[in-house]
């Protein structure tokens, strides 16, 4: 799924008597997906058209896919598919499985030639892709390609709808070992009073009839549920049939380069239901890796691969791979982790305990092991703890945890416990009956009130010892940022018992926080000694998150979402690097400084340089604000559609609370949530230029009532990162 066309998803095409009379006669053919089942009760397994005899796909497709790298910038042409291909070989990446080298949208010309046949973009593909092909196999490589089962691609090219054969005839003559086929401008016009997914059936099941019939195998894979995620029976009706016309298929939001994005995709892999759908030549297909592309930190990076290879997800790297860093690169080579991914069983792993924060993922493996993910989907460090029991293992204690990623492998009688890092992942193979000599597993737990700055502290380390065997000479240590107080040095917690814990207090004095939310770290080193000679340090940490208010919000602006047209790279509003243009803007009377007015209300427009912070993306941040009114007025607008409170808090100590909420900057309702546009441009920034001429992007106005009688102090934005505030002001 990609750019959405104007006119959404579904906007009707007009096509010609005899193409739709083709397609329903067509349709006939293909009777409604049904739930087959054995003569045991279980599930058949099912057998792919394009793959009868069931061999392509066994485990996750690995290998190389450009779109969330690359998209259709300068760079993505024949070199950077040749040179990818060079790096995957150089790197040894293809001795532990990524072979595929596919190439995404753009690489066709805009329309088929006379004869009807797809066109190359020569410029990109000056040898095109015959020998292309050849390159990537030469390798010892495979081939993927891209394209689009409704009338165009999503970025407007020509699709695949009424040429399946004669572009799979192509695709082979071309050497293709993997299809990925979209779903944009779907031909809903063609079949009248057919479902979303009945549609969707009908031209998968022909792609998948073309490719059969070129005797060459290619893995298939399936767009259509990322159109329809992730509830509702259309979504539910094509989960049932997509098996039998493919190996994989895309089920939701696209992947991009952010946190919150990583968060979606895994929210919606674990759909209800969506999970059994997966196993051995049929994957639910979470998208692509965004590791190396910059914009998370490496435990971020961590934490997908490790969920996708939970979840029995594609590793589809998508970067520039000769510029992976040292730490990058032994996250996707990681031996222990895509063995996971790739295990034979092909069960997807799913939640199996969840709390504050954070959940708990089993995956069962061939052999008897169990995958377990510990997940801190939060944003400060916790411990996560849960049993065998809920992971699956009701027998064989004690337990065997290697951990994957520090390769240390501990001895547990059933707790499995782990203290971890924000927005990371623990992630262990857990066998059972583990060695005698085996180290045992200890846990660490940091505790502490909210601080106040001057003031002495109690934090609390808590150690614990899940293993068989008890440990000795256990020394904490405590250690926090630069300007923190520490009074004790050392806690001798002296030997402690097989699943006991014991605990160690410390005071901590913290200096004045700086403004904004600041998150600072207290970590506890615990050192110990087992079964005489051995010898291990485990560590433990919190985090202590402050608010501090932002004299003005110009202060607090921590996103760029107004470029230059001749530099649009700075820009990021959506996520996905597009921006305002400020050509535009300044076309509407918005330019740096200038007075915008709208419903009786004066805002003051960001007087940033363009190209730098301009915005807040909301996160909860505090700012000054003095006055009175009836009303507290906010010019933005979101990349998303949600709605989130804002804190009014007054000089005598008092609040009140209102809801903002704005339409998406593009392509909504524009009095969604209330709103209404105060600012409308007609094209915007994309990292390649500007584009999307002819398409409004708006900045809207919202307001919410206050106490008119007070005097407002500060202002709390909404935690929601979709929300970005250009400006705000009291109004009567």
């Amino acid at each position: 799924m990609r750019q959405r066309p104007p006119g959404g998803l579904r906007a009707a095409v007009t096509v010609g008597v005899a193409i739709a009379a083709l397609t329903v006669s067509a349709a006939a053919a293909i009777s409604p997906a049904t739930a087959a089942t054995r003569p045991d009760g279980g599930p058949v397994k099912p057998v792919a058209t394009n793959d009868p005899g069931g061999k392509l796909a066994r485990t996750p497709p690995m290998g190389f896919n450009d779109w969330a790298g690359f998209e259709c910038n300068s760079q993505m042409n024949e070199k950077l598919f040749t040179d990818t291909a060079d790096q995957i070989v150089k790197l040894g990446l293809d001795k532990l499985g990524y072979n595929y080298v596919n190439i995404d949208d753009c690489w066709m010309q805009h329309d088929r030639d006379a004869a009807g046949n797809l066109q190359v973009d020569a410029a990109r593909f000056p040898h095109g892709m015959k020998w292309l092909g050849d390159y990537i196999h030469g390798k010892g490589l495979k081939f993927g390609t891209y394209e689009d089962a409704g009338y165009k691609t999503c970025q407007g090219a020509a699709g695949s709808y009424g040429h399946f054969q004669a572009d799979a005839n192509l695709y082979a003559s071309w050497g293709i070992d993997y299809l990925k086929l979209d779903y944009c401008y779907q031909p809903m016009d063609a079949f009248p009073g057919k479902t979303a997914s009945q549609v969707a059936q009908i031209v998968y099941h022909q792609a998948s009839e073309a490719l059969l019939n070129t005797g060459r195998p290619m893995v298939f894979s399936e767009s259509a549920p990322a159109y329809v995620c992730c509830t509702g029976s259309d979504f539910t009706d094509e989960l049932a049939w997509l098996p039998n016309e493919g190996q994989l298929w895309r089920f939701g939001s696209d992947i991009y380069d952010a946190w919150p994005s990583v968060l979606q995709n895994y929210g919606e892999a674990n759909t209800p239901g969506l999970p059994a759908h997966g196993g051995p030549g049929h994957w639910n297909d979470a998208d692509m890796l965004e590791i190396g592309n910059g914009g998370m930190t490496t435990t971020e990076y961590q934490s997908q691969f490790t969920l996708w290879a939970e979840m029995a997800s594609p590793l589809l790297l998508s970067t520039n791979l000769a510029k992976l860093s040292a730490e990058q690169l032994a996250v996707v080579t990681n031996p222990d982790v895509i063995a996971v991914d790739q295990d034979k069983l092909g069960v997807q792993g799913s939640i199996v305990q969840s709390g504050n924060g954070y959940d708990v993922l089993s995956r069962p493996l061939s052999g008897g092991d169990v995958a377990v993910v510990l997940f801190n989907k939060g944003d400060t460090a916790q411990t996560i703890t849960t049993t065998g029991q809920a992971v699956g293992l009701t027998t064989g204690a004690p337990f065997a945890l290697k951990d994957l990623v520090t390769k240390r492998t501990t001895a547990s009688d059933g707790i499995i416990s782990a203290n971890v890092a924000p927005h990371g992942t623990a992630m262990y193979r857990i066998s059972r009956h583990a060695q005698k000599n085996t180290e045992p597993s200890v846990a660490v737990t940091v505790s502490s009130p909210a601080p106040a700055a001057g003031k002495s502290t109690p934090v609390t380390v808590t150690v614990a010892d899940n293993g068989p065997r008890s440990v000795e000479r256990v020394a904490v240590t405590l250690t926090g940022p630069d300007g923190w107080s520490v009074k004790e040095k050392v806690v001798d917690l002296g030997r402690i018992d097989s699943d006991r814990s014991k605990a160690a207090t410390f005071a901590v004095t913290v200096p004045p926080p700086p403004p904004g939310k600041a998150a600072s770290t207290l970590t506890a080193s615990v050192s110990y000694r087992w079964a005489g000679d051995g010898r291990d340090t485990v560590r433990g940490q919190e985090t202590l998150i402050t608010n501090t208010p932002y004299a003005s919000l110009a202060q607090a602006a921590n996103n760029v979402a107004i470029t230059d047209e001749s530099n649009t790279a700075p820009g990021n509003f959506d996520g996905d690097n597009d921006s305002y243009s400020a050509q535009a803007l300044a076309k509407a009377g918005a330019t740096p400084g200038a007075t915008v007015a709208h419903a009786g209300v004066n805002f003051t427009w960001p007087a940033a340089a363009i190209g730098s912070n301009d915005n807040v993306k909301a996160d909860g941040q505090i700012v000054t604000l003095s006055g009175h009114g009836a009303r507290l007025a906010f010019l933005g607008a979101e990349a998303g559609s949600t709605d989130g409170t804002v804190t009014v808090t007054y000089t005598d100590g008092t609040s009140s609370t209102g809801s903002i909420g704005f339409p998406n900057w593009c392509c909504a309702d524009q009095h969604g949530h209330g709103a209404e546009p105060a600012i409308t441009t007609d094209h915007r920034n994309t990292r390649s230029g500007p584009a999307n001429f002819g398409t409004s992007y708006d900045v809207f106005y919202k307001s919410m009532a206050i106490d008119p009688t007070k005097t407002v102090a500060t202002v709390t934005l909404p935690v929601a990162p979709e929300i970005h505030v250009f400006a705000v002001s009291i109004a009567s």
